[in-house]
């Protein structure tokens, strides 16, 4: 079963920094978009972050712009979300995604528009 799975969630103080990785169990996402959500209780499921296949298009979410990182290492099928200066507001469960078509589609900030999905790893952010 393809799977996505996710580490490096955590808990941190305000104004600290996680690193996030995702990579994947049973299958390869070279030529796929990929992506970060996240969903805090009680709250939808949110864009947080994506990068093209080739990394040449990035984009973020205006809550974490200047403080989050969207990386990815096709050698090794993994993308990563380097997250500094974290803030109570940003603790949720996070998610990594995987799609062939978010960036052809230009909507590459929509979940539903993402097939493959991991469990989440959670970050939590006391203040």
């Amino acid at each position: 079963q393809v799977q996505l799975v996710e580490s490096g969630g955590g808990l941190v103080q305000a104004g600290g920094s996680l690193r996030l990785s995702c990579a994947p169990s049973g299958r390869t996402f070279g030529m796929y978009g990929r992506a970060w959500f996240r969903q805090a209780p009680g709250k939808e499921r949110e864009f947080v972050a994506a990068i093209s296949w080739s990394g040449g298009r990035i984009d973020y979410a205006d809550s974490v712009k200047g403080r989050f990182t969207i990386s990815r290492d096709n050698a090794k099928n993994t993308v990563y979300l380097q997250m500094n200066s974290l803030k109570p507001e940003d603790t949720a469960v996070y998610h990594c995604a995987a799609d062939g078509n978010p960036w052809y589609s230009g909507r590459y900030y929509a979940a539903d528009d993402y097939e493959f999905w991991g469990q989440g790893t959670q970050v939590t952010v006391s203040s």
